[in-house]
């Protein structure tokens, strides 16, 4: 809308003639998503970012800062080396989180610091083991 309400109009009968002026000149015809759903995030409760947060999932953004997401990423890589199904397995995963936490101790990124310092890889092969031994 580019016009201004005049003085004097009551602002609905304003909106209301705006609204009839569009429909006539066919504004509204073939708009996307005609005829469809509405997306399913707008069921849940109204979230004032919630175009942040679908631009972020696009882009493939993290919301956590680099060294919080490592620290994360190690944790994780820990449950998955002790649930691993091979000793090879739960190796490669901790070596490969290794190369990461060492990359981020040396070239340290903005935010506050990553807290970690790479894992003991036999340390943890020994865990696996005495995981392993326990279950059966």
């Amino acid at each position: 809308m580019t016009e201004r309400k005049p003085p004097g109009v009551p602002f609905e009968s304003f909106v209301d003639r705006q609204i009839r002026d569009a429909q006539a000149r066919g504004d509204f015809e073939r708009l996307p998503g005609a005829g469809r759903p509405l997306p399913a995030e707008l069921e849940g409760a109204y979230d004032d970012l919630w175009w942040v947060r679908r631009k972020m999932a696009r882009e493939g953004l993290a919301v956590l800062p680099p060294a919080l997401a490592l620290r994360k990423e190690a944790e994780d890589a820990l449950a998955a080396a002790c649930a691993a199904p091979s000793e090879r397995i739960a190796r490669k995963i901790v070596e490969e989180v290794n190369v990461r936490i060492r990359d981020m101790m040396f070239k340290p990124p903005p935010g506050p610091p990553l807290g970690r310092k790479p894992y003991d890889v036999e340390e943890v092969v020994r865990e696996w083991r005495r995981l392993r031994n326990s279950e059966v």
